[in-house]
Order: C-alpha cells, then structure tokens, then sequence
C-alpha cells in the first residue's frame, strides 16, 4: 500500500510540475495573474513558471529522443496498469462474509454487575479471525484487511475480538461477528 501510495505520489510531481519557458517580451503585467503562474528561475532573457496542470491520460514510457527509457518510468507504468486492473475488478465480487465456521470461540467469565449468576456462567466472548490461513479470501482482501487491521492482529496472524455486550453467550457471538465484518 506505500510503495502504490508513493508510487502515485511520484507520477503526480512529474504530471502537475511541466515548466513553462516564457521571454519577458511575451509577458505582460495583465496576463500574470489570469495564467496563475509562480515564477521559479529568473533569468536574462527568460522567466521559467511552474504550471500546474493535470491531465488524467496514459503515460507513455518514451523519451523524446527516442532513447531509453528510465527502469523506474517503466516501473511505476506497470504499477499503475496493475492498480488499474485491480481498480476495474474490485466491483464485480460481493465481500465475503465471515461465518462462525472462520473464527474460533473461547468462552470466559464477564466481569460487571449481574449478581451472583455473573460468577457461574461464562459469557464473555473471545472471537479469533485468523487473516494468514483465510484461503477462501483473494489476496487481495487479504492484504487489505492486514493493512487496515494491522494494529489489531497479533504476531500469528489473528484478529482477536472480545464481546461482553450481552448477558447470554448467544448474543455475544453475535455481536462479536457484527464487528468482525
């Protein structure tokens, strides 16, 4: 997720910082403020203005020319065809849906008030989700929820959800479930 994130981030200076080389006999004081330029060099004869436009085409790995081409612009153009696909993929399959069958469930003493039944029954629940050994999801799914989740599961690959919302082990399991997803 960083190296697309700083990825995108490169490809976005390279697209929105084109220099712009303009004589001062072009420029007049009246057409500065209308093209919204900030000047970066200043020279004799010539006044370079970074331009800050975008344009959401394809980017061509060429040079002008037409020699080679730097590793990293090939690089970052596979990257983003690959996070095309990815994008133009995500819609078509539903999010999985975690069942009881996913997870395993251990059972512990609540603590708060409830009398004395709350010193005999166990209903608190404990609900482990393990991320690593969960084939049934696409990889993808799973890089994501280890991503968003990552302060959450601990060093063997377990998200671990506890529930003590309600007086019955039922209603735990439930809401433990209810958080999962």
């Amino acid at each position: 997720m960083a190296a697309t994130r700083t990825a995108t981030t490169m490809i976005l200076k390279e697209m929105v910082y084109c220099r712009l080389r303009l004589s001062f006999s072009s420029l007049s004081s009246s057409s500065l403020p209308s093209l919204c330029l900030t000047p970066t060099n200043l020279h004799a004869n010539a006044v370079k203005f970074t331009c800050r436009e975008l344009s959401f085409s394809r980017i061509r790995c060429t040079s002008s020319d037409d020699k080679k081409v730097s590793a990293r612009l090939s690089q970052v153009q596979q990257l983003l065809q690959e996070a095309e696909e990815r994008a133009i993929s995500a819609g078509n399959e539903p999010p999985p849906k975690i069942t009881l069958g996913h997870v395993t469930v251990s059972f512990a003493r609540s603590g708060g008030p409830g009398g004395q039944n709350v010193n005999k029954v166990n209903t608190k629940v404990d609900m482990r989700f393990n991320v690593k050994d969960a084939y049934w999801l696409s990889d993808r799914i799973r890089d994501r929820i280890m991503q968003m989740e990552k302060n959450r599961i601990n060093k063997d690959g377990e998200i671990v959800i506890s529930s003590t919302k309600t007086r019955t082990q039922k209603g735990n399991i439930e809401d433990a479930l209810a958080k999962l997803q």
